[in-house]
């Protein structure tokens, strides 16, 4: 079993980890600037966020993010660029690999259906055993369940692949 880390992208960050011994932990993460901080302030503090939090006492094995293909504003589409960008890299340098998988495919994972409402996919989570504060969390439980379903916690055969988005 491998320890994978699955992440609804956002200035409200969700996020779920699967742990080799079949635990699941599941939160969120605010990364909104403070009134001082510069652009960049909110992408550091993410990447400190991982560092601190997710290559500890057992390094990640796989990371998977919600990729949106699709944004509301620029702002947010600006914004999920950004973490996007220091996901992968902070990926990379250890060499960790990652996916992208579509919001479409995450819900029909755990629905059944790929138009389903933000409140259908958090009582779908809901009915998995998960409690999530909120949609973030629900996103990132519902990216968990694609990730165990889809293989992902299982290790890979002597072949070692980095799944990587370019």
């Amino acid at each position: 079993m491998r320890k994978i880390l699955a992440l609804d992208l956002g200035t409200t960050t969700g996020w779920a980890v699967g742990m080799p011994d079949g635990a699941k932990l599941t939160g969120t993460q605010s990364f909104k600037p403070g009134r001082f901080d510069g652009g960049g302030m909110r992408y550091l503090r993410f990447t400190q966020w991982l560092d601190d939090h997710f290559d500890t006492v057992h390094p990640l094995n796989y990371v998977c993010f919600e990729e949106v293909r699709r944004h509301l504003g620029v702002d947010a589409a600006h914004a999920y660029g950004g973490f996007l960008a220091h996901l992968t890299s902070w990926c990379e340098r250890r060499r960790i690999p990652y996916e992208g998988v579509t919001v479409q495919a995450i819900k029909i994972q755990v629905t059944g259906k790929g138009n389903t409402k933000k409140e259908g996919v958090m009582e779908a989570v809901r009915k998995l055993g998960y409690q999530p504060a909120d949609d973030n969390e629900a996103d990132a439980c519902a990216l968990l369940q694609w990730a165990i379903a889809n293989g992902r916690w299982q290790e890979p055969g002597r072949k070692r692949v980095l799944i990587t988005r370019r």
